[in-house]
């Protein structure tokens, strides 16, 4: 009985073999194993040797490359040498007009000051009321420094042009100076430095404006200190 069965599976094994064989042959299969045996294989590409990194040492500061037309001479130390602060650059426009000195300003007392307001308001009230006028009292930023005179708002908006126009400044004796009057600022600008200047005026000072023309303004001047020597005013 065990003799039939291994009979028998010996039997069913060779068939089986046989059919394998047949479907290697159909597919070609020995072939293309013989093939790929025969394909040489690709050859790893070598490993690329990495240069191992020198430390480098810190540079020297001290020696710097120099042209030739300096080579003889000693390098610069520029830790001796200060700095000066950065600062708005002079102008290189001249003016016929002295500059005042800003570190000796005299400030009028209140007192005076109130004084001559009172005089230039009583030279106002005798003009001719058909030509509008006001009392305008300096200050230090009017004399000296900036040099910017600005005007009542209201008498400027009511009397002086809308826009930018140049307006003349005519002085007792009857001197004629050409001022710059900025409509939005209601301020007189370029040429008021000079008028300050040519007529000497000082802190406290009380100026009276007439407007004579559209454009010309009648200019009464009255001293804060009346009795001080002119050359004196002129250097403050």
């Amino acid at each position: 009985m065990v003799v039939h069965k291994a009979a028998k599976y010996e039997e069913i094994r060779r068939k089986r073999v046989e059919e394998n064989k047949k479907l290697i042959e159909q597919l070609n299969l020995n072939k293309l194993s013989q093939a790929l045996r025969s394909t040489p294989s690709p050859k790893s590409s070598p490993m690329k040797r990495v240069k191992p990194r020198t430390p480098q040492l810190p540079a020297d500061l001290s020696v710097l490359r120099r042209s030739s037309r300096i080579a003889d001479k000693p390098p610069s130390n520029y830790k001796e040498e200060p700095i000066e602060a950065l600062g708005r650059p002079r102008s290189l426009r001249t003016y016929s007009h002295g500059r005042r000195d800003l570190a000796n300003r005299v400030y009028a007392s209140d007192e005076d000051r109130a004084c001559a307001i009172e005089k230039a308001e009583e030279i106002e009230s005798g003009l001719e009321p058909d030509f509008p006028s006001f009392v305008k009292p300096m200050l230090q930023s009017h004399v000296t420094g900036g040099f910017w005179l600005g005007l009542p708002v209201q008498f400027s908006k009511a009397h002086l042009p809308d826009h930018d126009e140049f307006i003349t400044l005519l002085d007792e004796d009857d001197n004629e100076t050409s001022t710059k009057y900025l409509a939005q600022k209601t301020g007189l600008s370029a040429g008021w430095r000079g008028f300050a200047i040519d007529h000497q005026l000082v802190d406290g000072d009380a100026l009276v404006f007439q407007l004579i023309q559209p454009t010309k303004f009648k200019v009464y001047i009255i001293r804060v200190n009346p009795g001080e020597d002119s050359d004196e005013a002129a250097q403050q």
